[in-house]
């Protein structure tokens, strides 16, 4: 999902925001080009895959850098399924190959990725160079538990600051949980800035809890929350991640302004990239169990 009012969704753009008003969303002057297109592969039980978008030029909002220097960005959101998981014929050492293909042959220039390892993102870095990343597992603040890591092209971008916080009522502290979810879930996000040119946006990466319907709803709460607040507001911003919740879903409709948490809306709507250029494609499952299918629910999005 990405900040944006407008849409020129012309070949493979959507509308993402270019700066503007105080939370910097696109108010005039068009938009600055988005992300599209976001699946990847499964839910805490299972699948792996992935799907990239590209962000081109437009109009730039107010405030926002001119359309003529505006960058053409490709993101990808990737849930990898935890390494740990007993799955087989899908276990990690036999499917470690198509998961490092699937980097090489998106060639994405940033990646949120979910349910990923410590060991697991060693073994993407040893074999998909031009990465790095930023983020740290769940459960101690440093290399224990899942990552929703970022990962980035260093030969494009610098990262001017990153941290991860968690979905609860102290989102500061490591491994908290307060809404009812069993398992910590946190929220990793990037400035990033691209070298050559100075162009700057925010990524916002999460995975949101699978089982506790109002731990969602809280969580998308304080994730907008704290992309309204992100220091430079003129920064467009994009949200990539597993929200282990269908377009229908309460959360969903919060992120794209259709429907209130607690009598709130959004105070900063978002476009869904891949509903952004299809509008109405019925294959647009992402959870397919290593089975590869596009029916079902679309719970992963840019």
């Amino acid at each position: 999902m990405l900040t944006g009012g407008s849409s020129n969704a012309g070949g493979a753009q959507a509308g993402l925001a270019g700066g503007g008003a105080a939370a910097g969303v696109a108010t005039t002057g068009g938009a600055a080009g988005a992300g599209v297109g976001g699946v990847s592969g499964g839910a805490d039980n299972g699948g792996s895959g992935g799907a990239a978008g590209s962000a081109g030029s437009g109009g730039g909002g107010s405030g926002g850098m001119p359309a003529a220097v505006a960058p053409t960005i490709k993101v990808m959101t990737f849930n990898l399924r935890y390494g740990t998981a007993p799955d087989g014929d899908n276990a990690w050492e036999l499917r470690k190959p198509l998961t490092f293909d699937v980097f090489e042959r998106q060639d994405a220039d940033v990646v949120g990725i979910q349910e990923g390892l410590d060991q697991q993102l060693k073994d993407i870095e040893a074999a998909v160079p031009g990465y790095t990343r930023v983020g740290v597992g769940r459960d101690d603040g440093k290399t224990k538990g899942e990552y929703s890591a970022i990962y980035y092209r260093t030969s494009r971008f610098d990262v001017e600051a990153s941290g991860t916080f968690w979905f609860s009522d102290t989102p500061e502290v490591v491994g908290s949980k307060t809404w009812g979810n069993d398992l910590p879930r946190i929220c990793t996000w990037a400035h990033l800035v691209e070298k050559a040119t100075g162009y700057g946006f925010y990524q916002f990466n999460v995975h949101l809890d699978a089982y506790v319907q109002v731990a969602r709803e809280k969580s998308v709460v304080l994730l907008m929350q704290r992309l309204v607040a992100r220091p430079v507001v003129t920064d467009p911003a994009i949200v990539t991640g597993d929200f282990n919740a269908e377009e229908s879903s309460t959360a969903n409709q919060y992120m794209r302004g259709a429907s209130s948490i607690e009598g709130a809306q959004n105070p900063l709507p978002l476009a869904d990239s891949f509903r952004a250029l299809h509008p109405d494609d019925t294959e647009a499952g992402t959870f397919h169990g290593f089975k590869g299918g596009t029916d079902g629910d679309k719970i992963d999005y840019i």
